[in-house]
């Protein structure tokens, strides 16, 4: 998967400009089904299968874009105001380089902090594109930027921008490519406008209306000195979510994680996350609710240039996802 994850994280693709990622995916689902749909938003559908009398609809979700930055104002010397696209911490951004998708370049600087050890808000920072006024600016009021940062491999471990949700769609795609039989109707859904609000998941799961959602998307981890405290560790399996900043698991979707990771000896994590949320939140509220749950991939650095992945973990995701499909299910309704 390793030459597939590269193609994908360095495509730019910040919430409603996903043109280019989506046409990315596309290549890679039709070598295997050419039934794939794009719906008014931007979310990419493909429905695999057909659903037995044992089977269930079940919609997976991983979503395509990016956080981002977005210019607001350029001044007399050619420096770029922005405001974010998602949630961007100024903590982690000061000299990172970007990358507009009208192939402009820069770095982040920041204004001199008045306090030594301060760290400047983000109305405090600036994008240099090496312009020396506003007339050589290659960059106007409302163009958009991701970061750019190169993937790396050390060892087990994957770095890159954009881990955030592109390993998701790698796992989404490698499960479709394995997965051989299932009685269900799965339907892949990569959505869009997930960092801004999961705009993308809500009218998605409106339109497909299943039976189950299962969200894949990632998580931080509590592995890091004195970082967060949460028993979710890298290269230890794929978190199984229980509740999270948005929402709460179903129980009985929990339990059936759990289960067939036991069951293929698969190793798993259970995750409780304090804050934030994935699409699965919007898939739980569809219509008249859908019992929901998250497959997360352990990740460090999270929104930030570098996130970290583990390929193991990201392997196990593959097989918990294929095991899951592969079997008949039914849940609790109590």
């Amino acid at each position: 998967m390793k030459s597939l994850v590269q193609k994908l994280v360095d495509i730019p693709a910040p919430p409603g400009y996903e043109t280019q990622i989506r046409q990315a995916i596309r290549q890679e689902i039709e070598k295997t089904t050419k039934d794939v749909r794009v719906d008014p938003l931007g979310n990419l559908i493909a429905p695999v299968g057909v659903q037995s009398s044992s089977g269930k609809k079940v919609m997976l979700v991983a979503h395509m874009d990016e956080i981002g930055l977005m210019a607001t104002h350029i001044d007399d010397n050619g420096y770029v105001r922005f405001t974010t696209v998602g949630w961007v911490a100024s903590l982690y951004s000061v000299t990172g380089r970007v990358r507009f998708l009208n192939g402009a370049r820069g770095v982040i600087g920041a204004e001199r902090p008045q306090e030594t050890h301060h760290v400047p808000p983000l109305d405090r920072l600036f994008i240099d594109t090496g312009a020396t006024d506003r007339k050589s600016s290659p960059v106007k009021v409302g163009d958009v930027a991701v970061f750019e940062q190169p993937f790396s491999e050390m060892g087990s471990r994957w770095v890159s921008k954009a881990m955030d949700d592109r390993i998701g769609v790698a796992i989404l795609l490698e499960t479709l490519r394995q997965l051989r039989k299932t009685p269900h109707q799965v339907v892949f859904v990569f959505s869009v406008q997930e960092e801004v609000g999961l705009r993308g998941a809500t009218t998605a799961a409106f339109g497909v209306d299943p039976d189950i959602g299962l969200a894949v998307d990632v998580t931080d981890t509590g592995d890091t000195p004195n970082g967060y405290r949460m028993e979710v560790s890298l290269g230890r399996g794929p978190a199984i979510k229980v509740r999270d900043g948005g929402m709460l698991a179903d129980r009985n979707v929990v339990d059936w994680m759990t289960r067939s990771a036991e069951r293929a000896g698969l190793p798993y994590q259970l995750e409780v996350l304090t804050t934030g949320t994935t699409d699965a939140r919007a898939v739980q509220t569809a219509r008249g609710g859908v019992p929901t749950g998250c497959l997360s991939v352990p990740c460090r650095y999270i929104h930030t240039q570098s996130e970290m992945v583990d390929y193991n973990d990201v392997q196990a995701c593959v097989r918990l996802l294929v095991e899951i499909l592969s079997r008949p299910v039914e849940l609790s309704n109590d």
